[in-house]
């Protein structure tokens, strides 16, 4: 505001903290994913503290100073005291799906811990790449993409590798996790505020941890033992050890999975700063979209696996009445947190189990949205774009059931699967690649609905040569790995040409 031609815009004011405490609940809750997960598969804690969340903290505190400093350049040119930085953190679906595609299969397959932290370390600089070159492109892929394919394809995931994976664990402990539940779905799903305007994230941890003590849930030892972990962990600069220790060739068959999460990302912050323009706050688009692929390309070269993002939510946060002081706050003390070690202890005090009912809610309204903002009538395209997804998480599941009694390769455990399980071959071919088919498939559909004929062939042409090179279909990358797909695919596309030549002729005909 201005007040006798002066202007000010402080650092911090109270609705900063409010903001703070909301933002930095998402980015703890997330914090407690990547570290309970992680260790859960058998990852050493070493690595986990020493190199994954130190590398993550700083692509969260490089993104939270930006959007802050971003904020203050608003603030100053409109002379407003009432701009809000945009939220900035782990991207929880990125995350999920990094952990569940890459890391996890790839660790259980080779128990080489090291191995699977360098692909995803990789697959996370590739993403925020593709993040910061949406800015530059972004605008003409969506306007050639059906909105059904993307958010079709990231409902995928949403509905199977978060709401279900994860939170069917929610029923597993139900003295724990059922009081949490009940906040969450309170708040989200009535949108009613709590008492004393405590965020629901806040109580789910407070209240199910209460719950996991009292009950013996908790380990005792577990936690006297983490603070043998608190000392300093100074992130190294870790890119010339991948170049090293990964070959091209034990990376390209993810980029089904890095290149896609990377896209969404960028659409996902686009949409983003549309909210935050309507909610009065009209930042340029290119250094905000920018920023959100540096933050998490910053992350990789430290060694974090999992990407960053703007946040949903900056009406809300402005509602709180945060400026820019609170993502500062929350840089500094995610940071301290991952650089002091006391993730360890954090992770001692709070079950996993007093989180997961957040991911029930992300799951279930990234699927919602992907139904209520698309046309009414392309439902059933989205509908068809879930499927992919949910067959590489049953494939998946198959894989770990065989993996958990010996090391086998990919190879033996399709061949044991479709040895017992016959009619589930094509669950090979279908889940593979699942992030572009789903895209690829689902664009198709949504234009067959319009009968746009002619873009539902371009649409196939993907499809025919991703096949061919085995980014989608194959879990190896080469040249004709799939076998007859493509040659599939190409009849299935000359189907669709003739309906629009023949189509084309009736109307000629009509005139």
């Amino acid at each position: 505001m201005t007040r006798g031609g002066s202007y000010s815009y402080p650092f911090f004011v109270k609705g900063d903290f409010d903001g703070f405490i909301g933002l930095f609940i998402d980015n703890l809750v997330n914090l407690l994913y990547i570290t309970g997960l992680c260790l859960s598969i058998g990852m050493p804690a070493e690595l986990v503290f020493g190199k994954i969340l130190p590398g993550t903290s700083l692509s969260v505190l490089a993104g939270n100073l930006f959007y802050s400093f971003q904020a203050r350049r608003l603030a100053k040119k409109e002379r407003r005291n009432d701009v809000t930085a945009l939220p900035y953190g782990i991207n929880t679906v990125s995350l999920l799906a990094f952990f569940s595609l890459i890391i996890a299969p790839a660790y259980l397959q080779t128990k080489d811990a090291d191995f699977a932290w360098k692909l995803g370390v990789i697959s996370c600089f590739i993403s925020g790449f593709f993040e910061a070159i949406g800015a530059f492109i972004g605008g003409r892929i969506r306007k050639l993409t059906p909105r059904a394919a993307l958010l079709s394809t990231l409902a995928g995931i949403a509905i199977v590798f978060i709401a279900i994976e994860q939170t069917i664990k929610i029923w597993d402990r139900p003295l724990i996790s059922f009081i949490p539940l009940a906040f969450i779905m309170v708040e989200y799903f009535s949108r009613v505020k709590l008492p004393f305007r405590i965020p629901a994230g806040l109580y789910a941890l407070v209240i199910g941890s209460i719950m996991a003590w009292s009950i013996g849930a908790m380990d005792k030892n577990a936690l006297v033992k983490s603070t043998e972990t608190l000392t300093f962990y100074f992130p190294g600069f870790v890119l010339f050890d991948l170049v090293k220790g990964i070959e091209p060739g034990q990376f390209l068959p993810y980029l089904s999975v890095s290149i896609p999460m990377g896209l969404m990302a960028f659409f996902g912050t686009l949409q983003n700063l549309e909210s935050a323009s309507a909610a009065g706050d009209e930042y340029p688009a290119m250094p905000a979209l920018a920023m959100n692929g540096i933050g998490t390309i910053i992350g990789s070269f430290f060694g974090s696996p999992f990407p960053t993002t703007v946040y949903i939510g900056h009406p809300g946060w402005k509602g709180l009445g945060a400026r820019s002081g609170y993502s500062i706050i929350n840089g500094t003390v995610i940071t301290l947190i991952c650089f002091t070690g006391m993730m360890s202890v954090i992770v001692s005090l709070i079950p996993l189990e007093a989180g997961y009912p957040i991911l029930l809610w992300i799951g279930v309204i990234i699927t919602a949205q992907a139904f209520q903002t698309t046309p009414k009538e392309h439902a059933p395209a989205v509908a068809l774009g879930l499927m992919p997804a949910i067959s590489a998480w049953g494939l998946s599941l198959l894989r770990q059931y065989i993996n958990s009694r010996g090391g086998y390769s990919i190879a033996q455990m399709n061949e044991l699967i479709s040895g017992a399980m016959p009619h589930l071959k094509g669950i090979f071919t279908f889940s593979e690649g699942a992030l572009f088919s789903s895209m690829f498939i689902t664009a198709v559909a949504a234009y067959l609905i319009e009968k746009d004929f002619l873009k539902a062939f371009f649409w196939t042409i993907p499809l025919i040569v991703c096949s061919y090179f085995g980014i989608i279909h194959s879990y190896e990358i080469g040249f004709g790995v799939t076998g007859q797909l493509p040659l599939g695919y190409s009849l299935f596309a000359l189907v669709i040409l003739l309906i629009y030549i023949h189509q084309k002729y009736i109307i000629r005909a009509k005139n």
